[in-house]
């Protein structure tokens, strides 16, 4: 039965029991047919005894009638409900023949008299008892009849009942119970357990999907291994490029916040041998012209210098590459930018392994943020030079247009005194003192104006708090008025234009205080349309003289001089309505530097 699907063997069982079903139906239906006239027959055969009994009375006082009560007995004995004793053979048969053949040949007797009438009712009594043998046959018949049927059903139940306990059976442990082992099998598998089997011994569907189950099991575990085992390498090479990225990160902005000192150089390598995971590194620094380094940085904890006693001519001038040398196999990254070579970054592993791609392009990746950080370093002190070089012109510059100036003046006038104390003349001498008097205040005056000129800046407030502060300590040094109207808030400028902006602001008030007379002075800043700034310093006083450049030209030339490095225009001007305008006029280098892009074609 193992060959059958559980579909057929559920069939069977269905059929077994609609079977049964219907032969028990069948039993019963035939045996009540076969009793449906049973109680026909004991009815009739019981009559035959009132008929016997009414037969012999007749006889006995009414002879006239005695035909007819022997006909109707006839008719009893030939009922339709007797003509089932033609076809069977049985003891009931014989006995309903018997008892008919014997009551025939009694009446027979009768009719022809050979029973006397006195004698007939002793005579009569055998037949009696004869019918009620054959009632009592017909109506055990009938209750044999009646047991078979109950049997029939008895049996039926208790074989249907022992068939639906074999079914029951059979569905518990064929059907049920594997079910259920399989089931839990599902369930451990959607909890991500793979190792759950399920055995089942038949070879029907419940077999199958078993067998394929576990296949399956096995596919997905195998597949849910090899995938954990993918997602870790993947996790730990994410986890290492995080490391590599955070890194190179930390590195660039190094280099962008500030120029890496030596000892940021030994953070970078600790850095660099973490994240490359290898263990001997080492950096390199050598000048342009030389052929030994001049700085050697290797991790924290690396042995004593590989390096020493071997010429670094040969590492340092061969360039980027990889060699063989003394049972090592030696990778150079040369650190280059612009055609200068500032060092090289040597990496070292033993002859039997090699330094793996990535690695090679991290480390040579960091030898590039060097190589930048190393220009940057460069240009920065450079500009640094440049700074401190054009800072000691402009200061040799403003002593020369002020102070030096102020002194050739009063050297001359000190050889006029000389030559008028020789000859006696002292109209000469007093008029010579009066511009010594006058020569000093002015060099005062100007050495007061440049220690302030250059310890002047602009911090990180910026140009307007530069300004509001300029115009508070003017008006705390004056009676006069000083305004500002601040309109570059939006405009970005650069640190020496701020500085030149100040300057010549501060210049032309310290004017207005000297020379205007006035009252009241307008500082404005602007922008117009064309994003060209635009100053002006107006004040209501008594106007600019025409020789003002022989009696302030330190102060004017000043000036001018800041404008010209502005690239820009300062007109000097008395104002029509009274007192004196200095206007100026630039672009900003921001501007500058957008109009000289290129433009698309």
């Amino acid at each position: 039965m193992n060959k059958f699907s559980i579909v057929t063997r559920i069939g069977i069982a269905l059929s077994a029991m609609v079977a049964l079903t219907i032969l028990t139906l069948l039993a019963s239906y035939w045996l009540s047919e076969k009793a449906d006239h049973d109680a026909l027959a004991i009815n009739v055969a019981g009559s035959l005894r009132y008929q016997a009994y009414q037969y012999s009375w007749h006889v006995m006082h009414s002879p006239e009638q005695a035909p007819a009560v022997a006909q109707a007995l006839q008719n009893s004995w030939n009922h339709s409900v007797f003509n089932r004793f033609e076809h069977e053979q049985s003891e009931l048969t014989a006995l309903y023949q018997n008892t008919q053949a014997n009551w025939l040949a009694f009446q027979q007797r009768v009719e022809q008299g050979v029973i006397p009438a006195n004698n007939l009712m002793v005579e009569i009594q055998p037949q009696i008892d004869q019918i009620n043998t054959f009632v009592s046959a017909i109506q055990q018949d009938a209750e044999q009849r009646i047991r078979s049927i109950r049997s029939i059903q008895v049996l039926s139940l208790f074989t249907s009942i022992g068939l639906a306990f074999v079914i029951f059976y059979w569905l518990r442990t064929r059907v049920r119970y594997p079910l259920e082992v399989l089931t839990q099998a599902a369930r451990r598998i959607g909890q991500g357990d793979f190792t759950a089997r399920v055995k089942h011994p038949m070879k029907d569907e419940l077999g199958v999907l078993a067998s394929t189950l576990n296949k399956m099991n096995e596919a997905i575990g195998f597949m849910y291994g090899n995938l954990e085992k993918r997602v870790d390498e993947q996790t730990r090479a994410i986890q290492q490029s995080n490391v590599r990225l955070q890194f190179l990160y930390d590195t660039a902005r190094m280099i962008i916040e500030h120029s890496p000192g030596y000892h940021d150089f030994t953070e970078i390598v600790n850095g660099l041998k973490v994240a490359s995971e290898v263990d001997d590194i080492e950096l390199c620094l050598i000048t342009e012209a030389g052929n030994k380094p001049y700085l050697q940085v290797q991790p924290v904890g690396a042995p004593e210098d590989p390096c020493e006693g071997v010429d670094c001519s040969q590492c340092v001038n061969a360039g980027s590459g990889v060699s063989v040398q003394d049972g090592q196999r030696i990778y150079r990254f040369t650190i280059e930018r612009e055609d200068h070579n500032y060092g090289v970054v040597v990496a070292r592993c033993p002859l039997s392994e090699q330094i793996s791609d990535w690695q090679q392009q991290l480390i040579q990746s960091v030898a590039d943020q060097l190589a930048v950080a190393l220009s940057l370093k460069q240009e920065e002190e450079q500009v640094r030079r440049l700074a401190l070089i054009q800072e000691r012109t402009v200061i040799a510059r403003e002593l020369h247009d002020s102070l030096a100036q102020a002194l050739s003046y009063l050297k001359i006038q000190v050889t006029r005194l000389n030559k008028a104390i020789e000859k006696d003349n002292r109209e000469v001498i007093e008029d010579v003192a009066e511009e010594l008097k006058e020569g000093l205040n002015a060099a005062y005056r100007q050495l007061r104006e440049l220690l302030t000129t250059f310890r002047l800046k602009v911090d990180g407030a910026g140009l307007l708090h530069a300004l509001q502060t300029t115009i508070r300590q003017f008006s705390e040094q004056s009676d006069i008025a000083f305004r500002l109207d601040y309109q570059l808030e939006s405009t970005p400028l650069v640190p020496h234009e701020e500085i030149h902006l100040l300057q010549i602001i501060r210049e032309a008030c310290q004017n207005a205080i000297h020379h205007s007379q006035g009252s009241d002075v307008v500082v404005q800043l602007s922008q117009d349309a064309e994003n060209g700034i635009h100053l002006s310093i107006e004040d209501n006083g008594v106007g600019i003289p025409e020789n003002a450049e022989k009696l302030n030209h330190y102060g004017l030339a000043i000036m001018q001089e800041r404008s010209r490095h502005l690239g820009g225009n300062i007109r000097i001007e008395r104002r029509k309505q009274g007192g004196t305008g200095v206007y100026f006029e630039f672009t900003p280098q921001y501007i500058l530097e957008r109009q000289s892009e290129p433009h698309p074609a």
